[in-house]
């Protein structure tokens, strides 16, 4: 048995209220999260799918809302939602209101996490993005081809993320100067 205050486990180096709950509990077989946004403020990641975990989000204060391929939900205090494998989802405090949460996900470790991107060689539908070697990489899982993401080309900042676009399409949204693209910014 292992008990913690949430409190005093460090927040994450991250500009929204984050705090990584599974190593302070020695969870092996589940990532647990706990998540405290302002209004506006969204989960860290844009739209996607951890295509090798299910993931279920609690909520303790406020509301969540989440964007899907279907459209958006709306989850309430004291209310939960659970996303299979492979579901394509972002979560964000759309209300006024101060947003509590708890993220629950196993696998703890997913490594497969998809992009509802097509790959630009081959038209697969999704792309796996790589975070490890000291950079992002998208890599297509039927084809391989692999691509390094680019700055924003409007003002070139570098936290660029899939969201649904008015159309419910998916597109690439900066979140410095909100400009959105059809396809993400490569590198050649």
């Amino acid at each position: 048995m292992k008990r913690i205050s949430i409190r005093g486990v460090e927040p994450a180096a991250t500009e929204i209220g984050y705090r990584r709950l599974s190593e302070p509990l020695g969870t092996t077989h589940v990532a647990i999260n706990h998540y405290r946004l302002a209004p506006g403020e969204g989960f860290p990641s844009g739209l996607h799918a951890h295509a090798d975990q299910e993931e279920v989000f609690v909520v303790v204060e406020g509301e969540a809302t989440f964007e899907t391929l279907d459209g958006e939900i709306t989850v309430g205090e004291g209310e939960a939602i659970r996303f299979a494998p492979g579901e394509f989802q972002s979560g964000r405090n759309a209300s006024a209101d101060d947003l509590a949460a708890f993220a629950i996900g196993a696998p703890r470790d997913s490594e497969d996490v998809r992009l509802p991107l097509a790959c630009p060689d081959c038209g697969h539908d999704t792309l796996r993005l790589n975070s490890g070697g000291g950079g992002q990489t998208l890599v297509c899982p039927d084809c391989g081809a692999e691509r390094v993401p680019n700055a924003c080309p409007a003002c070139g900042h570098d936290d660029l993320r899939v969201a649904l676009g008015e159309d419910a399409r998916p597109v690439v949204v900066c979140q410095g100067c909100d400009a959105e693209f059809d396809t993400p910014p490569l590198r050649d």
